[in-house]
């Protein structure tokens, strides 16, 4: 069953898509200018690091500027792993993108995966803690995941625009989003659909908001290249019991949207400029990595890496206040 949420689902359908205005510097406006090619590259937003400012400023410097390792887990490698098949599977001619064919493409897949030591070594018991799951236990619970896909979805009538594709735009005030679309779908009339795999089950209905931020993301930057409103943000959700979360954005609310990207962003650059990054507790820390730095936990962070800092970018990057 798919579930519309939030918003009325609206599929794909031969309606005309309403023009966007025509002038690109205002904010409410049609689609921003590109950066060009040669300019210097600065340092950006993503969905995924929004996010990580938003739940802790500390996890983001850790991650962003210190670029501290983390260690995998067999959960997001099987998400990786998944997110591959799905992919793979959309280079097969329509008719042959069958579940007995996704499940042929776990294979190779995960010998690409398995080429990397800190994948292979999960699977490596560890004194004192839990053992891990057995190779063929693990790769046979993200044949499930694929299964369920084919309950959602009928893969031989898509034909997407594009998989895993890098949607980026600089906004008439500088701040350069970027991120990565699972998959875009466009209409003969040029309407838009964004889907992203999810390898978890459905959240509840309390923190479909915050599920939906990175989709408006995508949303809010395909807007700004194309002048198209998305005529719909699916999330499909492999686990549990396999649904899809949709939703149909308007333009005045992804006008509100990037609004509050500014917002994040000018409290990022506000953090760079005093190298004070706070620690924010929840229970997500029983998850970080970075506890014996974390203040919050008795640790002392490293010292601000200001070199490695400027080195990305951010010495050219002033306080900005915006209203």
């Amino acid at each position: 069953m798919v579930r519309p949420s939030l918003g009325c689902m609206t599929a794909l359908h031969p309606d005309p898509v309403s023009a966007p205005p025509a002038t690109s510097a205002d904010v409410a406006g049609g689609p921003a200018p590109e950066q060009p090619a040669s300019a210097p590259r600065r340092p950006s937003l993503s969905p995924s690091r929004a996010a990580d400012f938003k739940t802790c400023p500390l996890l983001y410097r850790f991650r962003t500027i210190d670029r501290l390792p983390e260690r995998k887990s067999l959960a997001a490698v099987r998400g990786t792993l998944v997110h591959a098949v799905l992919e793979k599977l959309y280079d097969l001619p329509a008719p042959e993108r069958t579940p007995e064919s996704a499940q042929a493409l776990l294979a190779p897949a995960w010998e690409e995966l398995s080429a990397d030591p800190a994948v292979t070594e999960l699977f490596t018991p560890v004194e004192g803690e839990e053992a891990p799951p057995s190779l063929e236990a693990w790769l046979a619970s993200a044949g499930k995941l694929v299964e369920s896909y084919f309950s959602l979805e009928d893969p031989t009538r898509i034909q997407p625009e594009g998989r895993e594709q890098l949607v980026e735009v600089t906004l008439p005030d500088g701040l350069l989003l970027r991120g990565f679309v699972d998959r875009l779908d466009v209409a003969r009339n040029g309407a838009l659909r964004v889907v992203d795999y999810k390898t978890g089950a459905m959240p509840r209905e309390a923190f479909e908001g915050k599920a939906l931020f990175q989709m408006k993301f995508y949303a809010l930057v395909l807007w700004r290249t194309r002048g198209v409103v998305a005529s719909q943000l699916k999330l499909i959700y492999l686990g549990g019991s396999a649904d899809a979360l949709t939703y149909a954005p308007e333009e005045g609310e992804l006008v509100r949207f990037e609004r509050t990207l500014q917002a994040i962003w000018s409290a990022i650059e506000r953090a760079v400029s005093t190298q004070d990054f706070r620690p924010n507790r929840t229970r997500l820390c029983d998850w970080c990595d970075h506890q014996a730095l974390c203040p919050s936990f008795g640790g002392t962070p490293p010292p601000f890496p200001a070199e490695a800092a400027a080195a990305a970018g951010w010495a050219t990057l002033p306080v900005v206040e915006r209203d």
